[in-house]
Formats: C-alpha cells, structure tokens, sequence
C-alpha cells in the first residue's frame, strides 16, 4: 500500500489547513468523532482546536485529538494502548524524586572522585544528566555502549573522567528505577508508542481515521508509529513546510549520509539545516521525499507560493548559495515581509509593541510576536499594557521571576546570609508580605527597621540585630528604639527560619522555608497560578528531598531555589487580548497570525548557542549517532521558516543588547543577501523614536532659593560653616529643609563612621577614665573586641588604629609633664555671634601652664591644609575657640592660646599620628598669626551669617566648588543638568 504522506508548505497557515482538509474529507459529522489526530504538544492541540471552530462555523464533533510529547499519552490515547488482557506498563517515575535521586548519585561520584558539588551544582548535573539519558532512550542507543567506544582513550582527561562517571551512574541508576517501582518517562513513552504502533499495525482503527499532523520529532519510536500511521487504512502522515522544491542534490547534500565504504566513516551532516531533521524522519520512516504529496487545502488566510520558494532560496545549504545571484525576482521575492533594525533592546521592544497595536486597528486581524527572548517579550507585554492590551505570553515565565518564587529564594537568601541586612529587608520588604489590610501598617514597621540598620552591619542572628537595636549612643537611640519596639513583633515570624540554620537535611531545610513563608505571607504566598506552582514545587521537593543530596547546606540553600524555580514555567490563564498573542518557538509552531513579528534576531538569541553537554563529548555523541548539539539551531531555523509564511512578517533586531554590541542572526543575514536587502519599515522605527520624545529639552537651571528672612535658621553648627559658604543650596537642603542623607545598608565603614568609633573611645576614656594614658589603649582594643565592630575595623584598621592611640597617650603624657592639662572632652558649646546662635562640640580642650587654652580636633584622616583655612574656609577651631572666649563652654575661661589638630594618619616621620596646627604665632608660611584666628574666624563667619542667615542672599547650589566636595544634594540640585552650562 503507498504510504499517505503530505506537507503543508510554509506559506499556508498549517492549523487551518489541516481542519479544513480533514473536514473537507470526512464531511460527516460521525465520522469525523471517530478519527484520531495525532500532534506534538498540547499547544498544537489547542491551535488545532481554534482552527476547527473557525473553520466549521458552528456545531462539531471533532477528532481525538492526541499531544504525541504529553507525559500522560496513555490516558490521552485510552483503549488504543491498553486493550482487555494487555499488561500494564510500569509508571514513570515523578520528574522531582528523578532529579533528587540523579543528584545523589551525581555528588556521590563527584566526591568518590575529588570533586566534590554542593547540593545546587549536583541538581545542575543532574539536570544535565537527566536530559543525556533521555537522549539516549529516545535514539535507543543502549548505555552498554559507552563501555566499549574506540574514542573513549582518545579523550582528554577531562571527558575521560566525566565518561567514567557517567558508566558508574548507568550502572546504578537502574538499580534506583528497581527500587522506586518505575521507569523513565522516555523509555516508557517509547514502549507506549511501540504498543500502539504494533496494535494498529495489525488491527487498523475500526472505522475511523488516524492522522499525524504536524510531528516533526525523528526519534526511532515516533517514527516507527509514523510508519505504521502512514501505510495503514484510514492513516495519512503530514508535515508540516517539508521543503519539495529543493533540489534533488541540496537535499541529499544536509545528510545523513551512508559511511563510506573503504574508510568506514561517513561525511558530517548538516544538523543545523532546518530541514534535517525532516529528512532523517522521513528516513526512518521508509518514505522518499517523492511520494509526499502537497496538501491540496490552503488555510484562508496564506501568503502568495512565492513566500514559500523564497524561503527555500534563502536556507538552502551553504554550498548552494552561490546560486542566490542567478535567482530570478519571483525567486527571492519576499513581498509582505519587512525588517527593522533599532539602537537597543528596549526600542526594539517599543516598535514591536506599536506593530501589534497597529495591526489589530484593522477589524478581525491577528497579530502574534514569536521569540526565543524572554526578556523581550516581557518589555512587549509591558508596553501593550499602556494602551489597556494584556497579551498572554503562552511560553509563561519562569516561578523564579514571579512573586511567589522570588519570595522562597528571599527566604533561603535570609536564613543563609543569618540575616544580614539587605537579605533581611529584601524580604520583609517582599511585596506578598503581610499583603492586604495590614500591608500599609507593616510597611511603616519595616522602615523603622530599615532606618535603624543602616550603616555597617550589626551582628550576625536575630539575636544580633536584637542586641543591636537595644544598644547605641543617644543620636542612635533615636532611631534604633522605635525599631526596637516593632522588632518584638516582627522577631518571631522569623523563628522558623532562623530554625532552619541548624536542620540537617534538606527536607528539614525546604519544611522551615514553607513555615516561614506561610508565617510571613499567609495564603498570598500560595494564591494564583503563580502561587499554586510554587506550593506545588514545595510539596514535591518535600516529599524527594530524603532521597536527593546527602549534605545540603544553608548557604547553598539560594542556588538551589532559585534553580528549581527557573526550571517551573508559569504559564497565564486564559482571558487576554483575543487577536494579540506572544509565542515561545515551541507555541509558535503550527499557529499563524495575519502578522507575524519575529523578534531577537541576533546570533546567540535566535538560533540560540548550543549549550554544552557536561557529561558526553562531542566526539562520544557522534560515536553514539546521538544528535549533535547543533541539531537546535536546525529546529530553531524551522520555527523560523514555518513562521517567515504568514501574511505578513515584521523581522526585528537590536544592534546591540544590554552589555556589547550584537551579531545579526544567520538567518537575518540570509536574508538580506538572498533578497538583496530586506524592504524596512521606516515609518514604524519613526514611531516607536516619537512616542518617548519629550519635545523641547528644557535643562534645570542653577538652583537659588532665597526663602524670607524669618524662615532661615538662625542656629548653626561650626561644622555647617563651610557648606554655607561653599554650597549654600546643599546648607539650604540640610538646615531649612531639613533633608539628611541616609548611609548605605550593610555599608563598608566609612571615614565618619570610624571617626565616630575613636571619638567614642576618647570620650570614654576622658569622662570614665579621667585621661590616664595607661588606659587609653585597653579602651581601644575593648572596642575592637566587641561583636559589633565591623571585621574591616578589626582586620585592616586596628593595626594602624592602635598605634595611633599610643602615640595620643604618650602625646597627651608629654603635654601633663610639661604643666599642660586636659579641660573638657566631647562637650557642646554656644555663643551669639553676629545675630545668630553658633554652636560646636570641642573634642577636646587644653589648659597651657600659662593659662591660655588650645582647642584641639581629633582627625582619623589628614587635616585641613593652611592654605585652605586661609582662604576662609576650615574656620572649625578658629569659631570653637571664639565660643570658648565668649564662655560658650560653661565655666570655662581664658584666651585661645593653641589651635591643633590630632591626626591619627601616618605623619611624615612615618608613624601614625602627628599634630598640625592652621595657625602659627608669627604668621609664618603665609598662615594665620595665632592670636588673631578668633577674631578672622568671626570676620568670616559674620560676613557668611550676614549674607545668608539673617540677610536675603539666595542660597546657590555650588557657589565653591573646589571647596564643595559633598555630593549628598546634587541629584535633588539637579547638578548634571546645569553644571558647565549655568553662566
């Protein structure tokens, strides 16, 4: 009997084709509900589906329609595999229990052998591993086979090694399938394939149909059923855009090819051709490519045949490319497709967004975007929803980027950084927490806590922040009690997670996340789809984990979530836009819309780079006639030319993506060159640049404030002077809005946080232990031994620290000897100095033997130069002196003898610490003379109060700049807007 085999060429959408073929066939109602249409996804079925509604325009009794790639084929196929008297096939083992088993014998061999994994890299060689021995039951090639490759001693050490790991997996992993009841689900789908095959080999189907539609996949099994579908009553085959116009010599030419009789070995075939694997299907089958007849039905909606002999033009193989220059116009036309090549991702993704809004203006049109490119459908979608479109991306996105899995892996991260700031606000922050009604109350929480965490890190634990937010200074305690008073609440839903630090096994580890997070988010962490497939992971991984990694860890807890959530695809319920839809390849195939958008046609995106195999080399697969890695780009290339058919085709690339300039795709450059250079749509790069331009550029101006001379402040540190002066807007910005910039989480200490260390261990040491040199240094390392000095202080500043506070003991011990004695330490004083409150903390005062008094200032860094303190800026010990002469510091008396600075940075005999005063008594080196700092710094700061504080001067943003160096306002100054351009 001749085989029943057709194709439906590209330029013919398949799904309608094929409905109205088979309705057109069987006009019978009855006759139609007996057949049996056999697909290759469930999303085929589904396009199939839609394509018989449309087609039939009302009442229908369809076909079985049959997903050949469904885990559950049996149920789908029913009687025809299990008829009265047949025994059962084993089950196939659950997807999770396989992967955690895999990864247990993976880090088993990997430690037998001295590399040993942690449970994330096991899970990911597993994964691996997994897809290697599917290849294998697909292509039944028999694991003996590794045993006994000539290549195998040809290897390097590397692939060696990884082959002999393998043997011992394949060796064991049978003895894991015994154990558990089941076989994989490959081989099982193979054995079922094989029985319904055999069934109907010998018993047809009574009275009805059987169609394959649309199977492109060449495994042994699928093609052996295919075989049998396609010679027996009742059966026809069709493919869907097998290229028959090839020529006979291009076609032989992508293989495989038969070895060659003297030498043995057989030429490299072309897997990366897009219709490889066609021709190996067709093959396997025992059909030649002559007796495939062309479906004689069109779709309704197709593109002119022209479309079809142009895409053949462009994919033919390399070798025949030369023959594009001798191609007439009706060859090469590609009439109805257009191409667009924008600046960046995100314009790309704004022209395709503006294309799928413009085509579904006109009544009844379709319009679809088909990527590989998670990342550029998910900017499309975004788009869409500004103009009210929710497209369904039917490829879904990984659980890992949706609320759900993010907030597991904000767990995990929690409890292995012990809940180290960013960890720990990342997740109380967690959009599912506490949502609802108690969402506002619990986000004001949280910000007390953030607040209080800022700066370096506290301790390590719940009982470190604890212990954290109970301590601090009285400018800390401002913010750190508050927290302190939430923190109760909010401690022990953490608990759990905290418990999970001390589990041992990796079903106790993944039992506290689920605890924790149903303490933190209640039901939300486990409502719409979302939710579901994350409670669904949980619960699997639960149920396996006692058979996967042995030694599951707390830090490597993260890697491993977020690698099983990237593996789970969430996909959208039905219910968006009924004429706009996003594809993935895989849901692209055999659907067609009036205008097909095909997006990421750069190198790397569209086909994708192979990606490596980590257990069998390259030459092992060939050895094995295991597809090459390469046979992707083929199928890749497919997709490509099935969806090239549509009516219309908007192809779109970037040139360059978000690191590097990017490659035009191969298949984009065929193009080019088969047509001569695709037609662009220029008026749609227009819009898509248009619809953000802001119009006329209006940059801010220099910012001066000048607010009335009753809303200034009429109180000022000393240490405000400068900023006054300097940038008056940034003085602005602090004291009259009463803006203070926040330090970093988890921040590295910075020069003022260790400034404020050392002062504190001066302060103590001068008001507890009454200056006694002896005890400075027990003070110190005191310090640095606490559980909340951050390890950089104790690590790489200690050293240099503690001989700087050496040096101020013997300094202030040299100073007692010589009649000089210590007055005041870290005390505030104030004066009223030209119509305005002056106020400053003096580090420390001296009394000389003479009676004068010296204001000393601790530096942990180097301190202002004489040049700048005689420019009128650094004025801080000239204003802290004249506060002292003014009896600022209460019964304190006497004149500003001495000016010093006590440096702990390294001085120029090497040593750290040294003394450098602004000021010198005879006015030497262009400094100021000594007895007259007072009265300049109170010049200075008259004439600055005058002009700003109780004067009308506006306040401009970097009047100095060189004297400027904060950078704390120049975002809310809009600095880069102005700054070089403001005369």
């Amino acid at each position: 009997m001749s085989p029943a085999v057709f194709t439906i060429p590209p330029h013919r959408a398949f799904a309608d084709a094929l409905a109205a073929g088979l309705l057109a066939r069987f006009p019978e109602r009855l006759a139609m509900a007996r057949g049996v249409v056999l697909l290759p996804t469930n999303r085929a079925v589904r396009a199939v589906t839609d394509a018989f509604v449309r087609r039939a325009g009302g009442g229908l009794l369809l076909p079985r329609l049959v997903p050949v790639g469904d885990p559950e084929l049996d149920e789908h196929l029913g009687s025809a595999l299990d008829p009265i008297g047949a025994e059962p096939l084993p089950p196939a083992i659950a997807p999770m229990a396989r992967r955690m088993r895999l990864a247990r014998l993976v880090q088993a061999e990997r430690r037998r052998a001295g590399q040993p994994v942690d449970a994330a890299e096991a899970l990911r060689l597993a994964d691996e591993l997994g897809r290697t021995l599917d290849q294998l039951h697909v292509e039944r090639v028999a694991p003996h086979r590794l045993r006994d490759l000539p290549v195998a001693a040809e290897l390097s050490a590397h692939w060696q090694l990884s082959l002999d790991q393998l043997r011992v997996i394949l060796d064991l992993w049978p003895r894991e399938l015994v154990e558990a009841g089941r076989i994989d689900l490959a081989d099982r789908r193979n054995r079922l394939l094989d029985r319904v095959a055999a069934r109907w080999a010998a018993e047809g189907v009574a009275g009805g149909f059987v169609v394959a539609a649309g199977i492109a996949t060449s495994a042994p099994a699928v093609a052996g059923l295919l075989r049998v579908v396609a010679r027996m009553p009742g059966g026809m085959v069709v493919f869907a855009g097998l290229d028959q116009t090839m020529a006979e010599a291009d076609w032989q030419a992508i293989g495989p090819h038969q070895p060659d009789p003297v030498t043995g070995l057989s030429p490299r075939p072309i897997e990366t051709h897009p219709q490889f694997h066609l021709k190996l299907l067709l093959e396997r089958m025992g059909i030649n490519r002559a007796e495939v007849e062309r479906w004689r039905w069109g779709g309704g909606h197709d593109a002119p045949a022209a479309r079809s002999r142009a895409i053949s033009n462009a994919l033919a193989p390399p070798d025949s490319t030369a023959g594009w220059a001798a191609l007439d116009a009706d060859q090469r036309s590609l009439a109805g497709v257009t191409a667009l090549e924008l600046a960046t991702p995100a314009e790309e993704a704004q022209a395709i967004a503006i294309a799928l809004r413009r085509a579904v203006e006109e009544p009844g049109r379709t319009a679809a975007l088909v990527t590989p490119d998670r990342a550029l459908a998910t900017r499309v979608s975004a788009h869409l929803r500004r103009w009210g479109i929710a497209a369904d991306d039917s490829a879904g996105q990984p659980l890992s980027a949706l609320p759900p899995g993010t907030l597991l892996t904000a767990l995990a991260e929690a409890a292995a950084e012990d809940f180290a700031p960013v960890a720990l606000l990342t997740l109380l922050k967690h959009p599912l927490v506490r949502q609802g009604a108690e969402r506002l109350a619990w986000l004001d929480a949280i910000r007390l806590i953030d607040r209080a965490l800022r700066g370096p890190r506290p301790p390590p634990g719940l009982d470190g922040i604890t212990a954290f937010l109970a301590a601090g200074d009285r400018r800390e305690r401002r913010h750190r009690a508050p927290a302190e008073v939430v923190w109760r609440d909010i401690r022990p839903l953490l608990e759990p997670l905290a418990a999970a630090r001390g589990a041992g096994t990796l079903a106790a580890l993944i039992a506290a996340l689920r605890e924790a997070a149903t303490a933190l988010a209640g039901d939300a962490a486990w409502a719409r789809p979302s939710g579901r497939a994350a409670a669904e992971l949980v619960a699997e991984l639960e149920a396996h984990a006692d058979s996967g990694p042995a030694d599951a860890r707390i830090d490597g807890l993260p890697a491993l979530i977020r690698q099983l959530a990237d593996s789970v695809a969430v996909r959208p319920p039905q219910g968006g836009h009924p004429r706009i839809f996003i594809w993935g390849l895989i849901e692209a195939r055999l659907q067609q819309a009036d205008l097909m958008v095909l997006g990421g046609l750069n190198e790397g995106t569209w086909p994708a780079l192979a990606a490596p195999d980590p257990w069998l080399a390259p030459r092992i697969r060939r050895a094995l006639d295991l597809p090459g890695l390469e046979r992707r780009i083929g199928l890749a290339a497919h997709d490509f030319a099935s969806a090239l058919g549509a009516p219309r085709v908007l192809i779109t690339r970037a040139r360059r993506d978000a690191s590097a300039p990017a490659v035009a795709s191969r298949l984009w450059l065929r193009l080019e060159a088969m047509s001569g250079g695709m037609a662009r749509d220029t008026a749609l790069a227009a819009l898509a640049h248009a619809i953000d331009e802001p119009g006329e550029h209006r940059p801010a101006g220099r910012p001066a404030p000048a607010p009335p001379s009753a809303a200034r402040p009429r109180k000022i540190a000393v240490t405000d002077v400068d900023r006054l002066k300097a940038d008056p807007f940034a003085f602005y910005a602090r004291a009259v809005l009463r803006l203070a910039p926040l330090d970093p989480i988890d921040a590295d200490p910075t020069a003022a946080w260790r400034g404020t260390a050392v002062h504190a261990v001066l302060e103590g040491w001068a008001k507890k232990d009454g200056w006694d040199p002896a005890r400075l240094r027990p003070r110190a390392e005191a310090m640095l031994r606490r559980a909340d000095a951050h390890p950089m202080l104790r690590a790489l500043w200690a050293p240099r620290l503690l001989e700087a506070i050496d040096w101020i003991a013997a300094q202030l011990a040299a100073g007692l000897a010589e009649g000089r004695r210590p007055l005041i330490a870290e005390q505030w004083g104030q004066a009223d100095v030209a119509g305005v409150t002056l106020g400053g903390r003096a580090d420390r005062i001296d009394r000389l033997a003479d009676g004068g008094l010296v204001i000393v200032d601790y530096k942990t860094g180097m301190p202002p130069s004489a040049k700048q303190v005689a420019a009128g800026y650094a004025q801080q010990l000239g204003l802290l002196g004249l506060i002292a002469e003014r009896g600022g510091f209460g019964e304190i008396e006497g004149t500003a003898a001495g000016f010093e600075y006590w440096s702990l940075a390294r001085g120029r005999d090497g040593g750290f610490g040294h003394v450098a005063s602004p000021v010198d008594p005879a006015g030497a080196r262009d400094r100021i003379v000594t007895a007259d700092f007072t009265r300049h710094a109170a010049d200075i700061f008259a004439a600055a109060a005058e002009r700003w504080l109780t004067g009308d001067a506006p306040f401009v943003a970097k009047l100095s700049p060189e004297h400027a160096p904060y950078t704390d306002y120049d975002q809310l100054m809009r600095l880069d807007e102005w700054y070089g351009r403001d005369g």
